[in-house]
């Protein structure tokens, strides 16, 4: 299984090497068929991705705040910030796409 898995990157990874002038550059020729898709898969992991992130940042800091309740003001600003950041990237993603 490892030789046929390393054959068939070896394969994908050599087309290059061999490739003409003028013909395709890539693996999925990119055009307005194939963009689309692309950038729904782009947002689709973006959101996952900050999803993912968003939630395991605040868990840990509420299980700081649940820890010692003396700290809950000191956490409470960067998480928010942090939250903030996190999802500005989603944000970014979804711009960076319209724009292109």
């Amino acid at each position: 299984m490892y030789k046929a898995l390393l054959a068939v990157i070896a394969l994908f990874v050599s087309a290059a090497a061999f490739a003409q002038d003028g013909g395709m550059t890539t693996l999925i020729p990119m055009n307005e068929y194939t963009k689309i898709p692309m950038y729904f898969l782009a947002v689709a992991f973006a959101a996952f991705a900050g999803t993912r992130a968003q939630s395991a940042a605040a868990s840990v800091a509420l299980e700081g705040m649940a820890r010692n309740p003396a700290a809950a003001d000191k956490l409470f600003v960067p998480m928010i910030l942090g939250l903030a950041l996190m999802e500005s990237l989603v944000i970014f993603t979804l711009i960076t796409i319209f724009l292109v």
